[in-house]
Protein backbone atom coordinates (compact mmCIF):
# COMPACT_ATOMS: atom_id res chain seq x y z
CA UNK A 1 0.00 0.00 0.00
CA UNK A 2 1.31 3.45 -0.95
CA UNK A 3 2.07 6.00 1.73
CA UNK A 4 -0.40 8.89 1.95
CA UNK A 5 2.31 11.53 1.87
CA UNK A 6 0.82 14.16 -0.48
CA UNK A 7 -1.53 17.08 0.10
CA UNK A 8 -3.56 18.06 -2.97
CA UNK A 9 -4.36 21.73 -3.63
CA UNK A 10 -7.24 22.14 -6.09
CA UNK A 11 -7.22 25.64 -7.57
CA UNK A 12 -10.83 26.71 -8.20
CA UNK A 13 -10.63 30.46 -7.61
CA UNK A 14 -10.90 31.78 -11.16
CA UNK A 15 -13.38 34.46 -12.21
CA UNK A 16 -14.82 32.47 -15.17
CA UNK A 17 -14.46 35.48 -17.47
CA UNK A 18 -14.03 33.24 -20.52
CA UNK A 19 -17.00 31.11 -19.46
CA UNK A 20 -19.53 33.91 -19.79
CA UNK A 21 -19.91 34.09 -16.02
CA UNK A 22 -20.59 30.35 -15.63
CA UNK A 23 -18.99 28.98 -12.44
CA UNK A 24 -17.36 26.08 -14.24
CA UNK A 25 -16.17 24.18 -11.16
CA UNK A 26 -19.71 23.76 -9.81
CA UNK A 27 -21.21 23.25 -13.28
CA UNK A 28 -22.86 19.90 -14.15
CA UNK A 29 -20.73 17.38 -16.02
CA UNK A 30 -22.64 14.30 -17.21
CA UNK A 31 -24.31 12.92 -14.06
CA UNK A 32 -22.09 14.82 -11.64
CA UNK A 33 -20.28 18.18 -11.42
CA UNK A 34 -16.77 19.30 -12.32
CA UNK A 35 -15.87 19.58 -8.64
CA UNK A 36 -17.26 16.14 -7.80
CA UNK A 37 -15.36 14.53 -10.67
CA UNK A 38 -12.04 16.10 -9.60
CA UNK A 39 -12.49 15.18 -5.94
CA UNK A 40 -13.49 11.65 -6.92
CA UNK A 41 -10.26 11.15 -8.87
CA UNK A 42 -8.01 12.40 -6.07
CA UNK A 43 -9.84 10.40 -3.40
CA UNK A 44 -9.09 7.25 -5.41
CA UNK A 45 -5.35 7.82 -4.96
CA UNK A 46 -3.69 6.12 -2.01
CA UNK A 47 -0.93 8.77 -2.01
CA UNK A 48 -3.33 11.61 -1.18
CA UNK A 49 -3.59 12.51 2.52
CA UNK A 50 -5.83 15.59 2.34
CA UNK A 51 -7.43 17.95 -0.16
CA UNK A 52 -7.58 21.73 -0.03
CA UNK A 53 -10.09 23.38 -2.36
CA UNK A 54 -9.22 27.00 -3.14
CA UNK A 55 -12.15 29.18 -4.23
CA UNK A 56 -13.11 32.84 -4.24
CA UNK A 57 -14.00 34.15 -0.79
CA UNK A 58 -17.59 34.88 -1.86
CA UNK A 59 -18.02 31.27 -3.09
CA UNK A 60 -16.95 29.47 0.08
CA UNK A 61 -20.43 28.68 1.37
CA UNK A 62 -21.53 27.32 -2.02
CA UNK A 63 -18.43 25.12 -2.27
CA UNK A 64 -18.84 23.77 1.26
CA UNK A 65 -22.46 22.91 0.52
CA UNK A 66 -21.49 21.13 -2.71
CA UNK A 67 -18.79 19.15 -0.91
CA UNK A 68 -21.17 18.19 1.91
CA UNK A 69 -23.64 16.83 -0.67
CA UNK A 70 -20.99 14.45 -2.04
CA UNK A 71 -20.82 12.77 1.36
CA UNK A 72 -19.25 9.36 1.96
CA UNK A 73 -17.52 9.18 -1.41
CA UNK A 74 -14.97 11.65 -0.05
CA UNK A 75 -12.51 9.37 1.71
CA UNK A 76 -10.01 12.14 2.48
CA UNK A 77 -10.38 15.32 4.55
CA UNK A 78 -11.47 18.23 2.33
CA UNK A 79 -10.98 21.85 3.42
CA UNK A 80 -12.26 24.93 1.61
CA UNK A 81 -9.80 27.85 1.61
CA UNK A 82 -10.34 31.38 0.26
CA UNK A 83 -8.13 32.30 -2.67
CA UNK A 84 -6.06 35.40 -3.27
CA UNK A 85 -5.86 38.07 -5.94
CA UNK A 86 -3.62 35.93 -8.18
CA UNK A 87 -3.09 32.24 -8.80
CA UNK A 88 0.18 32.22 -6.90
CA UNK A 89 -1.46 33.87 -3.92
CA UNK A 90 -4.32 31.37 -4.03
CA UNK A 91 -1.94 28.40 -4.06
CA UNK A 92 0.04 29.98 -1.23
CA UNK A 93 -3.16 30.16 0.86
CA UNK A 94 -3.75 26.48 0.27
CA UNK A 95 -0.13 25.58 0.94
CA UNK A 96 -0.13 27.40 4.29
CA UNK A 97 -3.39 25.65 5.25
CA UNK A 98 -2.01 22.10 4.96
CA UNK A 99 -2.89 20.51 8.29
CA UNK A 100 -0.91 17.28 8.20
CA UNK A 101 2.74 16.33 7.77
CA UNK A 102 2.58 15.68 4.03
CA UNK A 103 6.01 15.58 2.39
CA UNK A 104 4.70 16.54 -1.05
CA UNK A 105 2.16 18.94 -2.50
CA UNK A 106 0.18 18.26 -5.69
CA UNK A 107 -1.24 21.41 -7.28
CA UNK A 108 -4.08 20.83 -9.72
CA UNK A 109 -6.36 23.05 -11.79
CA UNK A 110 -9.92 22.39 -10.64
CA UNK A 111 -10.98 22.95 -14.24
CA UNK A 112 -9.25 19.70 -15.30
CA UNK A 113 -11.92 17.20 -14.19
CA UNK A 114 -10.81 14.27 -16.36
CA UNK A 115 -7.51 13.67 -14.59
CA UNK A 116 -6.98 9.92 -14.17
CA UNK A 117 -6.01 8.55 -10.73
CA UNK A 118 -3.22 6.50 -12.31
CA UNK A 119 -1.69 9.67 -13.76
CA UNK A 120 -1.89 11.41 -10.38
CA UNK A 121 -0.02 8.51 -8.80
CA UNK A 122 2.51 8.50 -11.63
CA UNK A 123 3.48 12.15 -11.27
CA UNK A 124 3.64 11.88 -7.47
CA UNK A 125 6.01 8.92 -7.88
CA UNK A 126 8.19 11.01 -10.20
CA UNK A 127 8.29 13.85 -7.65
CA UNK A 128 9.37 11.40 -4.95
CA UNK A 129 12.36 10.55 -7.15
CA UNK A 130 13.35 14.06 -8.28
CA UNK A 131 11.65 16.52 -5.92
CA UNK A 132 9.60 18.18 -8.67
CA UNK A 133 7.45 16.80 -11.50
CA UNK A 134 4.53 17.72 -13.71
CA UNK A 135 2.17 15.94 -16.06
CA UNK A 136 2.19 16.84 -19.72
CA UNK A 137 1.80 15.54 -23.26
CA UNK A 138 3.81 16.08 -26.45
CA UNK A 139 2.32 18.66 -28.81
CA UNK A 140 0.71 17.22 -31.94
CA UNK A 141 0.83 20.31 -34.14
CA UNK A 142 3.64 22.30 -35.67
CA UNK A 143 4.25 25.35 -33.48
CA UNK A 144 5.29 28.75 -34.82
CA UNK A 145 6.70 31.74 -32.98
CA UNK A 146 5.08 34.93 -34.25
CA UNK A 147 6.03 38.60 -33.92
CA UNK A 148 3.57 41.22 -32.60
CA UNK A 149 3.06 42.21 -36.24
CA UNK A 150 1.85 38.72 -37.15
CA UNK A 151 5.01 37.54 -38.91
CA UNK A 152 6.32 34.01 -38.31
CA UNK A 153 9.75 34.25 -36.70
CA UNK A 154 10.60 30.61 -36.09
CA UNK A 155 9.57 26.96 -35.92
CA UNK A 156 10.70 25.26 -32.70
CA UNK A 157 11.44 21.54 -33.05
CA UNK A 158 8.22 19.74 -32.18
CA UNK A 159 9.97 16.94 -30.31
CA UNK A 160 11.02 19.43 -27.62
CA UNK A 161 7.53 20.89 -27.05
CA UNK A 162 5.04 19.59 -24.52
CA UNK A 163 1.62 20.72 -23.35
CA UNK A 164 2.02 21.28 -19.63
CA UNK A 165 -0.82 19.93 -17.51
CA UNK A 166 -1.53 19.47 -13.83
CA UNK A 167 -1.10 18.15 -11.22
CA UNK A 168 2.31 19.62 -10.68
CA UNK A 169 3.94 17.96 -7.68
CA UNK A 170 6.79 19.22 -5.51
CA UNK A 171 8.43 18.33 -2.25
CA UNK A 172 6.92 20.51 0.43
CA UNK A 173 10.30 22.00 1.31
CA UNK A 174 11.18 22.85 -2.30
CA UNK A 175 7.85 24.59 -2.79
CA UNK A 176 8.25 26.56 0.46
CA UNK A 177 11.72 27.69 -0.66
CA UNK A 178 10.35 28.68 -4.09
CA UNK A 179 7.61 30.81 -2.51
CA UNK A 180 10.15 32.56 -0.32
CA UNK A 181 12.37 33.35 -3.31
CA UNK A 182 9.40 34.69 -5.29
CA UNK A 183 8.61 36.99 -2.35
CA UNK A 184 12.19 38.25 -2.21
CA UNK A 185 12.25 38.82 -5.97
CA UNK A 186 8.81 40.42 -6.11
CA UNK A 187 7.65 37.81 -8.64
CA UNK A 188 4.15 36.44 -9.16
CA UNK A 189 4.02 33.39 -11.44
CA UNK A 190 1.02 31.86 -13.20
CA UNK A 191 2.68 28.43 -13.37
CA UNK A 192 4.03 26.52 -10.39
CA UNK A 193 6.76 24.81 -12.42
CA UNK A 194 8.03 28.25 -13.37
CA UNK A 195 7.99 29.23 -9.70
CA UNK A 196 10.19 26.25 -8.84
CA UNK A 197 12.39 26.65 -11.93
CA UNK A 198 13.22 30.18 -10.71
CA UNK A 199 14.75 28.50 -7.66
CA UNK A 200 17.21 26.74 -9.98
CA UNK A 201 15.48 23.37 -9.59
CA UNK A 202 14.80 21.03 -12.49
CA UNK A 203 11.24 19.77 -12.98
CA UNK A 204 10.61 16.32 -14.48
CA UNK A 205 8.06 16.13 -17.29
CA UNK A 206 5.89 13.04 -16.84
CA UNK A 207 3.80 11.72 -19.72
CA UNK A 208 0.09 12.17 -19.06
CA UNK A 209 -2.98 11.80 -21.28
CA UNK A 210 -4.50 14.12 -23.89
CA UNK A 211 -7.89 13.69 -22.19
CA UNK A 212 -6.68 15.80 -19.24
CA UNK A 213 -8.14 18.95 -20.83
CA UNK A 214 -8.79 22.25 -19.11
CA UNK A 215 -12.31 23.68 -19.24
CA UNK A 216 -11.80 27.22 -20.48
CA UNK A 217 -14.76 28.10 -22.73
CA UNK A 218 -18.38 26.81 -22.74
CA UNK A 219 -17.83 24.48 -25.71
CA UNK A 220 -15.17 22.63 -23.74
CA UNK A 221 -17.96 21.01 -21.69
CA UNK A 222 -19.26 19.12 -24.72
CA UNK A 223 -15.78 17.77 -25.38
CA UNK A 224 -15.28 16.84 -21.71
CA UNK A 225 -18.62 15.04 -21.52
CA UNK A 226 -17.81 13.02 -24.64
CA UNK A 227 -14.41 12.08 -23.25
CA UNK A 228 -15.87 11.20 -19.85
CA UNK A 229 -18.46 8.92 -21.42
CA UNK A 230 -15.72 7.20 -23.42
CA UNK A 231 -13.61 6.77 -20.28
CA UNK A 232 -16.64 5.21 -18.54
CA UNK A 233 -17.34 2.78 -21.34
CA UNK A 234 -20.03 4.87 -23.01
CA UNK A 235 -22.17 5.30 -19.88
Amino acid sequence: MKKADTAAILVCAGNATRMGGIHKILHPLCDTTVLHQVLRSFCRCESIAELLVICREQDQAEFREAIAEIGAELTRPVTVIPGGATRQQSVRNGFLAITGDAEYVAIHDGARPLIRPADIEQVIAAARETGAATLGAPVKDTIKTVSPEGIITGTPPRETLWLTQTPQVFSRQIYADALQKADRDGKDYTDDCQLVEALGRSVTMTRGDYSNIKLTTPEDFAVAEALLRAMNGGN
